[in-house]
């Protein structure tokens, strides 16, 4: 997928999300905001309430929603004739949209009440939305194939150019402005604390001093336009792969026992939603059918 089509895909499912909150919140804002004791004496309480012809719908669409969100990714990743069914990261990415949607219709569905058994499944589905931010964030922190591979130690570091080289051969910069470039970009602080976005803090903090001092070497050798951008990013890929070679087995690590506490979550969600369906359709709410 060329990288233009992939940001308009982003940006088109980032926008259906976005537009189905606002309108489901606009929709119902003054019935939501009513007290619950209060609801049913208002004009939109049959079609609002979990019951109701809207409510109970957006129950149903969210949760199929969840549902083909999981099983499309994990099918995607388990079986072999859908290996060249395009790229896992865009499955990856179509399964957070479906699992955002999916919630959020179900949000509107509770009519903003929780309680029960449900109450459970509910708060367990927020620890996986939750949950797959996190994962998400490492998840792209550490580095993979086109294919969707994780990359190991050596693989990374052939990624690799060499700065200097690249500089030297490319861009006509003085002795001086080579030597503050490189050594700005090598001189890395690693953070020595333990908790990981004190360390993410501290690195980026001296990421952009490093990519500051480049950009005012590039000003005092009068570089603009396509060179200076060309420049920053090389620069930046430096400094990017750089890191991630600094923390790739801290993320592998912690991505192993994100697993370990996104899938129970999961799993106590899906088993409640389907005994709150079999409840449901046992006591006659069958929606429009």
């Amino acid at each position: 997928m060329p990288k233009t089509i992939h940001k308009m895909y982003l940006g088109i499912m980032v926008f259906i999300v976005g537009v189905t909150f606002i309108l489901l919140l606009i929709n119902g804002l003054e019935y939501y905001r009513t007290g619950l004791e209060d609801r049913s004496y208002t004009e939109g309480h049959d079609t609002l309430k979990p019951s109701g012809v809207l409510g109970h719908g957006l129950g149903i669409l969210g949760s199929l929603l969840i549902i083909i969100g999981v099983a499309s990714y994990m099918a995607r990743k388990r079986y072999r004739f859908l290996s060249r069914t395009g790229l896992v990261k865009h499955w990856l990415e179509f399964h957070i949209f479906l699992c955002t949607l999916g919630p959020v219709l179900i949000l509107f569905h509770t009519a903003f009440k929780f309680g029960g058994l449900v109450a459970v499944s509910f708060w367990s589905m927020v620890a996986v939305f939750l949950s797959g931010i996190a994962g998400r964030f490492i998840y792209i922190q550490i580095p993979r194939s086109i294919e969707g591979r994780e990359l190991n130690l050596s693989e990374v570091r052939a990624m690799k150019s060499d700065l200097t080289e690249v500089l030297k051969s490319s861009y006509n910069l003085d002795e001086d402005a080579y030597n503050k470039i490189t050594e700005s970009v090598n001189r890395k602080t690693v953070s020595s604390s333990r908790y990981l976005f004190i360390s993410l803090i501290r690195n980026f903090i001296d990421d952009r001093k490093s990519i500051n001092l480049v950009k005012r070497e590039m000003k005092k050798n009068n570089l603009q336009g396509k060179d200076h951008r060309n420049i920053i990013s090389i620069v930046k890929t430096d400094i990017r792969l750089s890191r991630r070679i600094e923390r790739l087995d801290r993320m592998k690590d912690l991505f192993r026992y994100w697993h370990v506490a996104h899938l129970p979550f999961a799993l106590i969600m899906l088993i409640i939603m389907v005994i709150h369906v079999g409840i449901t359709i046992l006591f006659g709410y069958r929606w429009i059918f």
